[in-house]
């Protein structure tokens, strides 16, 4: 159990809406949770779910026209402070960003320029923190590289993006991202493009820089094989919402929202006969001006006309630690 002072973020009605000329696009819609230091918290659900604009909410990088409402009460350096009520340009949000709280997408290639050496884009989010010297920084761009696993760090440090594998350039990415050792490490669907082996490889590193940093992790993905192995807690999202949250073992264990439920039906078993393997019918809904009912009710096995389609089920605790947003529980 939790108790004050090991809480490291606090999202409270987060709310990240897209104002579209068909309508008000609801990609968060008053999520809340909260994050203890040295903890990985899972956020789980399929694309559109709105778990990359959570992080982008939290690190107040939400392209426009987004507009994002709500608490984030992070208890950093300098003391609690709100991260909602920041202006995205403030010094104090970029005190705060990349230094308190740090990102690694999903493809690298994106996230680094293409015309600057890795050591020279590691090198620069340090110098923009300020306190260390252009050679010292070197210096610690080598060190990292080399913390991450990459051969020949010191020649590897004056090499472009597109001289790195897909793995490697993950690596480097996971180094610029702990250059600052952040307090909080946001990893965006990080083994997505690699294969299978250097996945293992990455998720691995990571937890071992979880544990020699100190830090807490939010781990957004789709693949809850990936997820049971590198969490403490998970939240299950769906459009916008969290319709279940809990740790890892009691998720795994007790699944209680039927779409928490299918998605674990849906997860491939090795051994046995071979069998179709389970789906989902139909898609995520776009969350355009959503009705206020619970998200998965027109995809949902167990709808109850009247009840599912007639408002939001309220969160309840249905165990410690355990929270499940469904009719079928209140």
């Amino acid at each position: 159990m939790s108790n004050g002072n090991d809480i490291l973020l606090e999202v409270r009605e987060l709310r990240t809406y897209f104002k579209l000329d068909e309508g008000m696009l609801k990609a968060v819609d008053g999520i809340s949770f909260t994050l203890r230091k040295n903890r990985a918290l899972g956020i789980v659900g399929e694309s559109g779910c709105g778990k990359s604009v959570t992080a982008q909410s939290i690190l107040q990088i939400v392209p426009r026209p987004g507009r994002v409402q709500g608490q984030m009460i992070f208890h950093g350096e300098g003391g609690p402070i709100d991260i909602g009520a920041l202006d995205p340009e403030s010094d104090a949000m970029r005190q705060i960003r990349g230094r308190e709280i740090a990102m690694v997408f999903q493809e690298p290639m994106t996230a680094f320029s293409p015309v600057h050496t890795v050591g020279n884009q590691i090198m620069e989010a340090m110098l923009v923190h300020g306190g260390i010297s252009e050679q010292a920084a070197r210096e610690r761009a080598i060190e990292l590289l080399d913390q991450v696993g990459i051969p020949a760090a010191a020649r590897r440090v004056d090499e472009y993006p597109f001289h790195l594998s897909g793995g490697m350039r993950q690596r480097a990415m996971i180094a610029m991202a702990m250059m600052n050792h952040p307090k909080l490490l946001i990893a965006d669907e990080p083994t997505t493009a690699l294969d299978v082996t250097i996945q293992a490889q990455i998720l691995r590193l990571m937890k071992k820089l979880q544990a020699d940093f100190g830090m807490a992790i939010i781990y957004i993905s789709h693949n809850l094989g990936v997820i049971a192995n590198m969490v403490d807690d998970v939240a299950v999202m769906y459009r916008g919402k969290i319709v279940e949250y809990g740790t890892v073992r009691h998720l795994f264990k007790n699944p209680q929202h039927p779409y928490t439920q299918a998605l674990l039906r849906s997860i491939p078993h090795l051994g046995g006969e071979a069998e179709r393997l389970a789906t989902i019918r139909g898609s995520v809904p776009i969350p355009l001006d959503p009705p206020d009912e619970c998200p998965f009710a027109n995809r949902c096995d167990h709808f109850i006309p009247g009840r599912c389609d007639a408002r939001m089920p309220d969160a309840v605790e249905t165990e410690p630690e355990h929270r499940v947003s469904c009719v079928l529980y209140s």
